[in-house]
């Protein structure tokens, strides 16, 4: 029996582990755990446990950080999947092979500099990025697609009602949902204009995990709730919605700014809208040198499927113009689609045990 954890930096970490997970399931030969750093925000932890209990997932925990850490080496596990490097050096065993499944594949530098020579196997969700590492001279690398993607493949109807059903949508109105990035952020600009076009639109909003859960971006949250106490047809996803899948699924454009959500809409071919109007702290306002250098700016250039929208003003055309004609830039984003992820066949966890199990 091979022992596997995968290791919950954050709760938002999990829908990217789920797949590997119920893959794993399907197999024989498998001892399945998930833990979380004890230091993270108490609430979060809360919904971690409660996550991991409604999937029947294993948890690994203790009072203090040391002891959790102390309980995880002295299970010798056989595979540690990671979403970023954070405790690996302090978990691992000679022994554990080390996966890496990144959190996040949007426009920030992070993708880069997150890494360590522990890790093993890097799953990579497209051919482009995994030239682009090998260039770097990274050679743990595994082309799998991303597995997070992977449910989005399966055509549920009944899913997609139930989710509808239990938000209590206006099916009569066309659906957007809004999944902004913690920082930079284009929500701070965009809120106001989110209830003016809540009038003709449903409008679903995902925020980040870091705006519930740090002191210094939970501001968003409590706007967010702002918005939806005073209009009509805007829903707010609470902090135990980890998983976006589901509501990918139930509408019909997407607006976000730098968020990795800019990508994993791309599967449904349906129209994405980028908000280029962010709000930046002072002294990257002062200093736009050093806020540039957290971007992947070069990605940033590669982005022609997407409607750019500059000004908040220009939010309510844009969507509306979209919505009007959903298939504008429908060979764009196929084309996109094959360049920034991998097949459409929602397999993505299955070529990652494939190669888990070579190194066996």
């Amino acid at each position: 029996m091979k022992k596997i954890l995968f290791e919950t930096h954050h709760l938002y970490y999990l829908p990217n582990f789920i797949p590997i997970i119920d893959n794993l399931r399907s197999k024989v030969g498998y001892d399945i755990y998930a833990s979380m750093p004890q230091y993270m925000h108490e609430k979060e932890r809360k919904l971690f446990h409660s996550a991991c209990s409604s999937i029947k997932l294993q948890v690994i925990d203790a009072e203090i950080e040391t002891e959790r850490v102390e309980e995880i080496k002295s299970t010798n596990f056989d595979v540690i999947v990671v979403g970023n490097v954070g405790q690996l050096k302090k978990i691992v065993s000679e022994s554990t092979l080390a996966v890496m499944v990144y959190h996040g594949i949007g426009l920030k530098q992070s993708y880069y500099n997150d890494f360590d020579q522990r890790i093993d196997i890097r799953s990579v969700e497209s051919e482009a990025r995994y030239n682009e590492l090998e260039e770097q001279g990274h050679s743990n690398l595994a082309l799998t697609g991303y597995t997070k993607l992977d449910p989005l493949f399966s055509n549920d109807d009944q899913e997609k009602n139930n989710t509808k059903e239990k938000l209590g949508i206006n099916n009569n109105l066309p659906t957007l949902l809004y999944a902004p990035t913690f920082y930079p952020t284009s929500f701070d600009n965009l809120a106001r204009e989110l209830e003016f076009i809540s009038s003709e639109f449903n409008v679903i909003i995902k925020l980040h995990n870091f705006s519930w859960f740090q002191s210094r971006y939970s501001y968003q949250s409590a706007l967010a709730k702002d918005i939806v106490f005073q209009s009509e047809n805007v829903y707010l996803l609470d902090n135990s919605v980890y998983n976006i899948i589901p509501y990918y699924k139930i509408s019909d454009l997407l607006i976000s700014d730098i968020s990795s959500t800019i990508f994993e809409f791309l599967p449904l071919d349906r129209p994405i809208i980028q908000a280029e109007c962010l709000s930046l702290r002072m002294r990257h306002r002062i200093f736009k040198k050093r806020f540039w250098k957290k971007l992947d700016t070069a990605r940033m250039q590669e982005l022609d499927f997407v409607y750019k929208v500059g000004m908040p003003s220009e939010l309510f055309r844009n969507v509306s113009f979209a919505c009007d004609y959903p298939e504008e830039m429908s060979n764009l984003r196929l084309e996109a689609h094959d360049y920034f992820l991998y097949k459409r066949d929602g397999n993505a966890s299955g070529r990652l045990i494939d190669e888990i199990e070579k190194r066996f």
